[in-house]
């Protein structure tokens, strides 16, 4: 029988990486169903205040850290540690927006911002080789792929506030409509 393989830096990030993008997907999906009256309202109001996915993501990320502290975990468990980390940061970034301003709309640009600019970040920690074994190749590589990164996030920041003015109303709408 062959013994479970060493947590990596790397192989905990991909861990990290996966439950984040599936997190984040599924989130935005549910939201997105729910709010088109496709699926019913699942959202969980206590005495009339809708409480946001952004607080499952908070209690996550404060259960993950305190079991990884204080348990301290190895092998199969820092693993699925790693994947609810990942799903509690999309939790959270989700909805980025509302706790940076405070409240406001669900679809704040801001929240988008920060969930690429965490997928970026947790996709090169996921993906890129240990700064110790690049090579010279892999250096340019990286500085390339860093600075697509970065042009896209140009891209999308410019051209953000555009598709917000076409197609904000509607969503915002959209959200109205679907209050209790």
């Amino acid at each position: 029988m062959n013994p479970a393989p060493k947590e990596t830096t790397d192989r905990l990030a991909r861990r990290t990486f996966f439950g984040f993008l599936v997190t984040f997907i599924l989130s935005r999906s549910v939201v997105l169903f729910i709010m088109s009256h496709h699926i019913p309202n699942m959202y969980c109001f206590l005495k009339g205040t809708h409480v946001h996915h952004l607080n499952y993501g908070i209690f996550l990320l404060s259960a993950v850290a305190g079991y990884a502290l204080f348990i301290r975990p190895d092998r199969r468990a820092v693993e699925v540690a790693a994947v609810i980390y990942g799903a509690a940061l999309a939790l959270t970034f989700d909805e980025f927006g509302m706790w940076l301003h405070l409240g406001g709309s669900y679809w704040q640009r801001v929240s988008v911002d920060a969930v690429i600019i965490l997928a970026a970040l947790l996709g090169l920690l996921a993906y890129a080789r240990r700064l110790e074994r690049f090579e010279s190749h892999h250096r340019r590589a990286f500085f390339i792929l860093t600075l697509v990164v970065l042009g896209f996030g140009v891209v999308i920041y410019r051209t953000g506030s555009r598709v917000g003015h076409l197609v904000g109303p509607e969503l915002r709408e959209l959200e109205l409509s679907s209050s209790p």
